[in-house]
């Protein structure tokens, strides 16, 4: 008697079968753009807020330099000013009486610190560093970047094999569901066995699925991370076989360790940071010292009247003989102000401290990293080797049972086993390839190389 398939079943299997068919047909017919792992690099550094936002710092410090370089340069200053007095004033006769009266004023004045503690041309070298430490904080956010970058990009090339895999693994579930159901016909097969397959394809549906879910939100992590669109539709260039040659292992962590110490950007930015506290703590001390300053003005005023006995000079004449100049010197020596002075030496010394030990545990956590970076590229090279083997055995094993199952000398919990065991393998295989290629792509990051596929 012939088995007739669930046909609740048929309409699952048709409308998954059609919509994994129409998603991939819609992400090859609208892919505009096939982009290699420099580019989404490029878009990233381009694109990325955060970098916008750390040039805007950069742009800050030097604006800040310029202003430190500028309080340098004397200060020149204009003013202008018109008063009114009126009751009961002193007039030219020496009696006072009641009047009104009026005057214009002007003067223009100058002044340079001669001396206070060599505070500015500190505080110029403390911008300098400022400058220094906000650029090194751009190539620290771009590193960051770049590493995120690579992470995502080696994501969607192991979601794509994935997806492959499990289409595969559901192409030959389907065909042994279709060779059951034939078997079945004609009475070599039990309806235990059909069971056993369609279970087997439905299965494989929901790897596929997994497996084309995973896929699209990795592709949704490359876009976030480019700051492009979320809705934007592209594909990346999956790197020739050649390319997955497996990385050498060969690296001894005490040449990465000198090498990353020398150019990585926490490292500098952490030196930075250290030198710039310095010189802060001799801007705090500058203000323990006297200031002195020089001074200079020019000015003059007019005076008119409405009720004087004569008539007013001219305003020629008046700012003529009213001109007024004046030099001047002046020392300002601190003696108590709340000792604020003090206190900021003391708060700059904690701060020099407090970047000496953030310099010292950037230099630790970058050796342990690195360490750590190269024990995990040998393990990965030996879980590859060994996942490569395990993956090659497993497929001849399921090979000898798919053939002895098709000629009824196995049943089907031992073939459903095996190519259990045969799909799992192939996984741990492609895991293993792409975290092998991370891992060395790790040791790259921290030598300073481009990354490349």
């Amino acid at each position: 008697m012939k088995q007739v398939a669930n046909p609740s079943f048929l309409k699952g299997l048709t409308f998954i079968l059609s919509l994994t068919a129409l998603t991939s047909l819609s992400q090859k017919s609208y892919a505009q753009e096939v982009i290699t792992i420099q580019q989404a690099i490029d878009k990233t550094l381009t694109n990325n807020l955060q970098v916008r936002q750390s040039k805007l710092n950069e742009s800050l410090s030097e604006e800040n330099l310029k202003q430190a370089k500028m309080a340098l340069l004397p200060t020149l200053n204009g003013s202008i000013g018109q008063n009114m007095n009126w009751g009961r004033n002193q007039s030219a006769s020496g009696l006072f009486e009641n009047n009104q009266r009026y005057s214009l004023s002007g003067n223009i004045g100058t002044g340079i610190d001669v001396f206070n503690g060599f505070v500015k041309i500190n505080r110029i070298k403390e911008n300098k560093y400022l400058v220094d430490g906000s650029k090194t904080a751009t190539e620290k956010v771009k590193n960051d970047l770049i590493l995120s970058v690579v992470t995502s990009y080696l994501q969607i090339l192991y979601n794509k094999d994935l997806l492959k895999a499990a289409q595969d693994q559901l192409t030959v579930a389907k065909q042994q569901l279709n060779q059951q159901q034939q078997l079945l016909d004609v009475g070599n097969k039990t309806l235990a066995d059909l069971s056993q397959s369609k279970s087997q394809v439905a299965t494989a549906e929901l790897g596929v699925t997994n497996a084309a879910n995973a896929l699209s939100i990795s592709y949704l992590t490359l876009a976030q991370l480019m700051d492009v669109p979320s809705s934007t539709v592209y594909d990346i260039q999956v790197p020739l076989i050649d390319s997955f040659k497996k990385p050498s292992a060969q690296y001894n962590a005490e040449e990465v360790f000198s090498n990353a110490m020398n150019q990585f950007p926490d490292i500098k930015l952490a030196a930075i940071n250290t030198a710039g506290a310095k010189i802060s703590v001799q801007v705090a001390k500058g203000n323990l010292y006297p200031r002195l300053s020089f001074n200079a003005s020019y000015g003059s005023n007019y005076f008119y009247s409405y009720n004087a006995a004569g008539a007013n000079a001219t305003f020629h004449d008046q700012i003529k003989n009213n001109l007024g100049k004046g030099l001047g010197l002046s020392l300002s020596i601190p003696i108590f102000n709340g000792l604020q002075a003090r206190s900021g030496v003391t708060r700059a010394k904690i701060e020099l401290m407090r970047n000496e030990t953030n310099e010292l545990l950037a230099k630790n956590t970058l050796n342990k990293v690195i360490y750590q970076a190269i024990a995990d590229l040998k393990a990965a090279e030996g879980r590859y080797e060994s996942t490569t083997n395990a993956f090659a055995a497993q497929k001849d094993a399921f090979y000898v049972i798919e053939q002895r199952y098709n000629v009824g000398l196995v049943n089907s919990l031992d073939y459903s086993t095996a190519l259990t065991n045969k799909n799992k393998a192939e996984i741990d295989t492609i895991q293993a390839k792409y975290d092998l290629i991370f891992r060395a792509k790790v040791i790259d990051y921290y030598l300073g190389k481009q990354i490349t596929f």
